[in-house]
């Protein structure tokens, strides 16, 4: 099979002239480019590797959220897994009240026993949020359970060691820790 230089010539789309010009100047290209020290520039290659480096920062991206994901999902079953675990009973009675709390904005109420409540109002037990409800569990839990993630505690107090000043005239009064609503 003849080269396309040859058939081009058979057909009479070119001249002899044209064609010995067009192998001239390929060649002197060639040597030009050969001897001289630069190196030449492949764009498509250029654009191959730039395209290869993007794809794979995306691709860390994608691995750093999802690993980001896959945490946030251990956690979440590690706090459920510490209240179901460890959550107390409410008190189940007639003699219940309610205890008010807020949970953001707003007020929330749940009725336990008076002892439950006592142990709530001195630090003993502390609140916190299971799914849409809300679940007694140790102090010592929700303290392991802030560590993960402070938004699950609702309720935990502490004991508060005030000291009473002599000169105070209010003294004698005692201020309520939990006010019924």
């Amino acid at each position: 099979m003849a080269s396309l230089q040859d058939q081009l010539l058979k057909a009479g789309l070119i001249d002899a002239k044209k064609a010995k010009q067009a192998n001239k100047d390929k060649r002197k290209e060639t040597n030009v480019a050969r001897r001289s020290n630069e190196e030449k520039v492949d764009e498509i290659k250029q654009s191959a590797e730039q395209a290869r480096l993007e794809k794979a920062e995306r691709d860390r991206e994608l691995n750093r959220q999802r690993d980001l994901e896959l945490q946030q999902k251990a956690i979440a079953a590690q706090i459920k897994q510490l209240i179901e675990n460890h959550r107390q009973s409410k008190g189940a009675g007639n003699g219940d009240v309610e205890y008010n709390f807020t949970h953001g904005k707003l007020i929330k109420k749940i009725r336990v026993s008076k002892t439950v409540q006592e142990q709530i109002i001195r630090g003993v037990l502390a609140v916190v949020k299971l799914g849409e409800g809300y679940e007694l569990v140790p102090r010592i839990v929700a303290d392991k359970i802030a560590q993960r993630d402070e938004n699950a505690v609702v309720v935990a107090n502490t004991k508060s060691t005030q000291q009473t000043d002599e000169d105070d005239p209010y003294k004698d009064y005692v201020i309520p820790d939990d006010l019924m609503w």
